[in-house]
């Protein structure tokens, strides 16, 4: 049951709610992905009629954290406002130039995190791994999305360059939109999970030209 909270004061209220909201995102209430309570929910939640909701989700929409879809509801697309040319770019940029984008990180990515992984990195590689599959053969596609993303990214935090971290964090939160919105059951995931365990296999071995080779047939999987 959905807790009422400080009832706001009376003016600009589309902006507070807008305020409350991203300070909820951005604490963790609601990550990438989650979707949010429905429009009679958040008016009880923060005190405020029909409007002032729907124009607080239109700024967050308009600033990269939201993204409506008919008949499905709100979704969290970022954690952080977008701000700038490429945060703007990165909004409103198609799956193909996204997914291009994706393939020149991961390889690259791949490629030092072969060289300068850790047990530690291994460590949360092989958990990641181990709940791709998991879900996937449960036909969990949300939770298989999630997993495949967090294996990802833990392979980026193991390259040890933070800018391709940062970048490929960012990358990441807008393909999973995208993934939500062309994967309907895990059968690609499936599919792929021996290419995921050889780009494994081939970071622990710190084997960087086998890494590179799964990481760019992953990435230019069709999908």
């Amino acid at each position: 049951m959905t807790k009422q909270v400080t009832i706001l004061k009376r003016n600009s209220l589309a902006d507070d709610v807008a305020a409350g909201l991203q300070d909820m995102i951005t604490g963790g209430t609601y990550a990438v992905g989650d979707r949010l309570p429905s429009e009679p929910e958040l008016m009880l939640l923060f005190g405020v009629g029909r409007s002032s909701v729907r124009e607080a989700v239109r700024l967050l929409v308009n600033a990269g954290m939201l993204r409506v879809q008919q008949g499905q509801g709100t979704f969290v697309t970022s954690s952080q406002p977008l701000t700038g040319p490429l945060g703007r770019k990165l909004h409103t940029a198609d799956y193909q130039e996204l997914n291009e984008v994706r393939l020149l990180l991961e390889v690259k990515i791949a490629e030092k995190a072969a060289l300068h992984r850790t047990r530690e990195d291994l460590a949360r590689m092989k958990t990641f791994l181990r709940a791709r599959e998991k879900f996937a053969k449960a036909g969990n596609v949300d939770a298989t999305m999630q997993a495949d993303v967090h294996f990802h990214t833990s392979i980026a935090v193991a390259s040890k360059n933070s800018i391709m971290l940062e970048l490929y964090q960012t990358i990441a939160t807008h393909m999973l939109q995208s993934f939500k919105d062309r994967h309907k059951d895990t059968g690609d995931f499936e599919l792929t999970q021996y290419m995921h365990k050889a780009l494994l296999d081939a970071i622990a071995d710190q084997d960087a030209e086998q890494a590179l080779v799964w990481a760019t047939r992953i990435s230019t999987h069709s999908r």
